[in-house]
Parts: C-alpha cells; structure tokens; sequence
C-alpha cells in the first residue's frame, strides 16, 4: 500500500469537528436528508469557504486542490428527525414539478401537509487534516479562528464546539493525524477510563492504555476507495462534484492517559480536569470559552 505525501512547503491544518448535532450530505433528496458517518470534503471545505468570507458564487480554485484526512475519535449515534410542511396559509401545497408554462400545480389529490425526514450525528467528534501549501493552510487557519461567517458542521443548524482550529502542523496527513492526542468528549473519556478501572479477569484493576485505534480516511491518489465528495463549485444554480480516491486506516494514537497507574489529577473518578475546563486542543491562558461544557463535552 503507498501513502501520499505532501510537497515540499506544504503544511497540514487540524479541525476539532465536534459538536450536539453534525449532518454531512452525501445522497440527499427533497424529503429525505441524509448523513455520511463522517465528514465529506465538501462539507470541510464548505466550512473553510465561510470562515474565508467566500461567497457560493466564488470559484474554489485555492480550496480544490487541498487534501483531506478525517479520523473518528467518537463515532456519535444516529438521529432521526421527523418534519412535516405545511403552508401557513392554508393552501393546498403544490407539485415539485412545473408545467410548460413554468408554473407548479397544485397537488393531486389535494395534500395540506408533506412529511420530511432529516438525519443527523449526535455527540460525534471527528478530526479533519486539510493538507496545503503552507501560505494558504496559515490563511485558513486564522480565517478558522475568527471566521467571516458562521461555522456549520455539514448544515447551517449544527454549529461547532470550540476550539474548531488545532493549529498548522508538519508532516503528510496520517502521520498528523496519528500523533495528535485523542480527541473524544470528557463523558466518552471518563466511561473509557471507568471500562479500565473495572479490572481484568483476575479482578486486578487495569491502567487506561497509553493508545487508541481509531479509524482514518486518508486522501490518496492510490487509495482503493472513490468518493464523490469533492466540490467543484458551491453555486446553487451549478453545484457540481468529482471523484477522489482515498484510503482507509487505523491509527494508533496516543490517548493522553499515563503509561502506567491511573490518573491522579483533576476529577476523583476520572482524572480529567473538572467539567468545564477547555477541552483538548484549546488555549490554558483561561481566555477558552466553551459554551457547551455544562453538558458533559
């Protein structure tokens, strides 16, 4: 099996995905919206096109070339969420189609109410490697850290938790991807350290492992895998999609937890730090803010 590398002076940018809801469209109808199990390259670079301040009519050329590693750090679970239109006013809803004349008819027999079904990720989090000239991932970078427009992961109702951005970091896709620390939610920490704390067969109480295999797909021109996710262009009225060719991996990452013993700081049953303290990745100069910490994440 090869494995991609990057160019000379190119860099690798970190994104933390994580947040209660994530959608990433992949086979989408009018009623029927559905979720990929991890994030598309469109939907990242859909992201890193708003923190630009690109508009959808703009052309991508910078962001096309860009590759793109995602790894599964907490799979979340699966949310069906059932809709149902109406017209305010009372009137019959119309036909998707449109006669010679370009105008919808109205539906046969009469429907006052359609239903719709929308699919989402609740409690995942995944770490996304965008891969690029170094000038260009820098500028994506601080676009990240203060966007021009609003971060959505994959739709425009399910916002990021902070921090998003983990920094600008040397070396291909995989190797960033395996050497960055596990990035789950403390909730998913703390039950992964409880499974630990239970023993063995013998009733001997076992250490957390030092590491973690997570799942990875990596961009790579030799992978043995094709998706249909990579943007062409953002415009509503001439989307467009190509093929890319990735790989899929298991990577052994380091799980922060110590070698040997448990962890002795920070929570008595746990040792993380205490709920609401920032989460992997984020600044320790008490300016994080993370609104969502009273959950659990």
């Amino acid at each position: 099996m090869t494995h991609s590398t990057g160019a000379a002076g190119d860099a690798v940018l970190l994104l933390r995905l994580a947040g209660p809801l994530q959608s990433w469209g992949l086979r989408s109808s009018f009623n029927r919206r559905e979720t990929n199990a991890e994030p598309t390259k469109s939907g990242v670079l859909g992201l890193l096109a708003a923190a630009a301040g690109l508009a959808r009519e703009d052309p991508l050329d910078d962001l096309i070339p860009l590759r793109l590693g995602v790894r599964v750090d907490q799979a979340g679970t699966l949310l069906r969420d059932y809709h149902t239109v109406s017209d305010y006013r009372g009137r019959p809803l119309l036909q998707s189609g449109v006669n010679a004349k370009g105008v919808q008819r109205p539906t046969s027999p009469v429907k006052h109410t359609h239903v719709t079904v929308r699919y989402y990720l609740q409690d995942a989090v995944f770490v996304a490697a965008v891969a690029g000239p170094r000038a260009l991932v820098t500028t994506l970078d601080h676009a990240v850290r203060s966007p021009a427009f609003p971060l959505a992961l994959g739709r425009r109702s399910c916002p990021p938790t902070q921090p998003v951005s983990l920094g600008v970091h040397e070396g291909d896709l995989a190797a960033v991807l395996k050497a960055l620390p596990w990035q789950a939610s403390r909730a998913a920490r703390d039950r992964y350290v409880r499974r630990a704390r239970s023993g063995g067969r013998d009733g001997s109480r076992q250490a957390p492992p030092a590491g973690i295999d997570l799942p990875a797909t990596v961009e790579d021109p030799a992978g043995d895998d094709v998706l249909h996710d990579a943007p062409t262009s953002f415009d509503p009225r001439a989307r467009a999609f190509t093929d890319r060719r990735v790989r899929h991996c298991w990577l052994h990452v380091p799980t922060g937890f110590p070698s040997t013993g448990f962890p002795s700081t920070g929570s008595p049953s746990t040792g993380f730090p205490p709920a609401g303290d920032a989460e992997p990745g984020a600044p320790d100069d008490g300016t994080a803010h993370d609104p969502f910490a009273l959950l659990g994440w």
